[in-house]
């Protein structure tokens, strides 16, 4: 069942799942619940971290669309040799054009689109190994 979540006061909310109702309060990156702590981490996939030449990403690496969009250009083919940050495609979402990078140097083994495709959110636009 989907639960229903409302704002009472800033960082206070109302959630009621499955007939129970609880009173949680969101303060920094700690939200507690009935007495008991959570600790979270958000992470925005549209931000690209650059942490040098593919530090901690190793074997293959999908280039995904964090939304939905337009593929305006196609900047790599399979069996091209890229280096981290270097352009694979150009998406425009929201009448924003972004240009999605190589997270880290090696060999894109497929591009699973062409100029002017339509993808979803999460869709798989190319792989690099």
């Amino acid at each position: 069942m989907k639960p229903d979540i409302v704002e009472a006061e800033p960082g206070v909310y109302s959630v009621i799942v499955d007939g129970a109702s609880y009173e949680v309060r969101v303060a920094g990156d700690e939200i507690f619940v009935r007495g008991r702590r959570f600790r979270f981490e958000t992470e925005d996939p549209r931000r690209w971290k650059r942490r040098g030449a593919g530090a901690g990403v190793a074997g293959r690496v999908a280039i995904v669309a964090s939304m939905p969009g337009r593929i305006v250009r196609v900047l790599a083919a399979a069996g091209d040799q890229v280096t981290a940050g270097q352009g694979i495609v150009v998406i425009e979402a929201m009448k924003m054009q972004n240009e999605l990078k190589a997270p880290r140097d090696g060999r894109v083994t497929a591009i699973e689109v062409k100029d002017d495709d339509r993808v979803n959110a999460g869709a798989i636009l190319a792989t690099i190994e």
